[in-house]
């Protein structure tokens, strides 16, 4: 019998199970990348809406709106097509506050539908609420688009699209993050979770380089093309999405099996642990949050009794029993500060690269994307670390250290030339969306299917829209601080922006405190988790 090639031996060479929990990271890792391309463009083209006002220097050119009505002309100016400074009503003197006040109505409007969308998400399927938010998603950011070729210039309009699309795209993070702990145990979730998470600086990346390519142009089609693939990844969602591994009898563990195992003996084995479960300790890691002080146990004083997950009468969490899991207000409050960093990156970069390099509204899209690159590094170092250390709070107070006085040094030299941008976008990248990334992912899953819970996987969408909505309330102040400080000048940006990394530091100190204070052979002795 001839040997098989060594693609086919490749191929199986994987049992079942691990290919589809392959399909599944890769799936929901391109739906979550398609949310973040699309919520990119805004931040584009900003340059383009107020195209010269932004780009000249203080004090050499200024304009009011009385010479704009006037047709007034400065010198500089091209007599040709561009006799603005862009796209009304962002044309006037007050254009950051405008640019402000729509990034703020995205951000608000968020971070409101966040707090309601993981109660509502976890009590519907997840491939119809998700799908439902991707054609949602994809017909309003196409919207905001069609104010170009239908010349609309009214700033309620955009302000409107801008909220309905905040409400939408909540659908999003509890889904995705639902899905894939429901395919993934906690073993290590850090890494796993640090490289799918790279899929917002993947989503970023790509909706710069699609916005950018038609900003100077049609900065109508920026909108309308990210519209429609996030409506069209939607329909791939409802094709093809499965959220839970038991629907197609695959396996939740991360352990590889034979064929023999995958039979009746590995459901007996199963609800044999389910069985011996509840006489397991808590894994050291989450116990060390867990004490109240150092003589009870967690399981004393900490035990929310929940009907165990898998049958038809399951109950789901509580708004406020899920805010009882320990460590889930104090990473909710430092994601609140780290967001506001990132969040103000995200939509405030290329305009300020535009003002501080002089580059046009293109090329400063183009650059800015380093910054994502830095965090896609950023977010798998954080989650290797913290696997390694088993410190979820202690990675991320560390890197919110080093990040203060990085975003000072790239106030200072940033100014200094192209070559100093680069390099600072690529480390500042890495350390803000290093913390703000592990506590999105591995964090709220480790919460959120916490063993206190007794099995309630349901627990997890709740979970993770508490985290991520309180987050969202600082990734609406961000970038509205920043359009109320620029005018007074970027450096008082970033000091805004560091003293943020400081807030998010000091509500970690009680968790890093206690998982420092923890015995690291306890910590040695972590038993990996098990879904049920």
């Amino acid at each position: 019998m001839a040997r098989l090639p060594v693609g086919i031996r490749f191929i199986v060479s994987f049992s079942r199970d691990q290919w589809y929990r392959a399909f599944i990271f890769i799936l929901t890792f391109l739906l979550y990348a398609s949310f973040h391309l699309s919520r990119k463009p805004i931040s584009i083209v900003k340059g383009e809406l107020h195209r010269y006002c932004a780009a000249v220097n203080e004090g050499e050119v200024e304009f009011n709106s009385q010479n704009q009505k006037a047709g007034d002309v400065p010198p500089h100016q091209h007599p040709d097509n561009e006799t603005d400074c862009g796209w009304a009503p962002f044309d006037r003197d007050n254009y950051q506050q405008l640019l402000g006040a729509l990034d703020y109505s995205f951000l608000c409007a968020y971070a409101i539908g966040m707090y309601l969308s993981g109660i509502i998400g976890e009590r519907l399927p997840i491939r119809y609420y998700l799908t439902f938010g991707m054609l949602a998603s994809g017909a309003f950011t196409a919207l905001f688009g069609l104010g170009y070729f239908y010349n609309i210039h009214s700033f309620g309009f955009y302000v409107v699209t801008q909220i309905v699309n905040g409400l939408v795209q909540t659908t999003g993070w509890p889904s995705v993050v639902t899905c894939l702990s429901n395919w993934f145990g906690k073993g290590r979730r850090g890494l796993i979770m640090g490289v799918w998470n790279s899929h917002t600086s993947v989503g970023n990346i790509l909706g710069s380089l699609i916005a950018g390519y038609w900003v100077s142009t049609c900065w109508g089609l920026s909108f309308i093309v990210p519209g429609a693939i996030v409506a069209a990844m939607g329909i791939v969602c409802f094709l093809f999405l499965i959220e839970h591994p038991r629907d197609i009898a695959c396996s939740s563990t991360l352990t590889a099996h034979s064929k023999g195992y995958e039979n009746g003996m590995h459901r007996l084995r199963l609800q044999k642990h389910v069985l011996m479960e509840k006489n397991k300790p808590l894994d050291p890691e989450m116990q060390c949050l867990l004490l109240s002080d150092g003589k009870h146990s967690a399981h004393q004083n900490h035990t929310i009794v929940l009907p165990a997950d898998g049958g038809s009468g399951v109950a789901a969490i509580s708004f406020t029993g899920a805010l009882k899991i320990p460590g889930v207000i104090e990473f909710s409050l430092c994601l609140l500060f780290a967001k506001l960093v990132s969040y103000t990156f995200l939509f405030w970069l290329p305009l300020y690269i535009t003002n501080v390099d002089h580059l046009d509204a293109q090329k400063a899209g183009e650059l800015s994307t380093l910054f994502d690159v830095g965090g896609i590094f950023g977010g798998i170092l954080a989650g290797v670390i913290s696997d390694r250390l088993e410190k979820r709070a202690s990675t991320c107070g560390l890197m919110l250290l080093l990040a203060a006085p990085t975003l000072y040094i790239f106030s200072t030299i940033s100014k200094m030339g192209l070559e100093a941008t680069i390099a600072m976008l690529l480390l500042s990248g890495a350390l803000v969306s290093g913390p703000y990334a592990l506590i999105t992912t591995a964090v709220s899953a480790d919460l959120g299917t916490h063993k206190s819970l007794k099995g309630n996987s349901h627990a997890l969408a709740t979970v993770t829209a508490i985290i991520d909505g309180t987050g969202s309330v600082g990734a609406a102040l961000g970038p509205l601080l920043a359009g109320l400080l620029s005018p007074s000048g970027w450096s008082n940006v970033f000091y805004m922006l560091m003293f943020a990394d400081a807030c998010a530091l000091l509500f970690l100190i009680r968790l890093i405190h206690k998982e420092l204070s923890c015995p690291r052979s306890a910590m040695g002795n972590q038993v990996p988790f098990k879904e049920q």
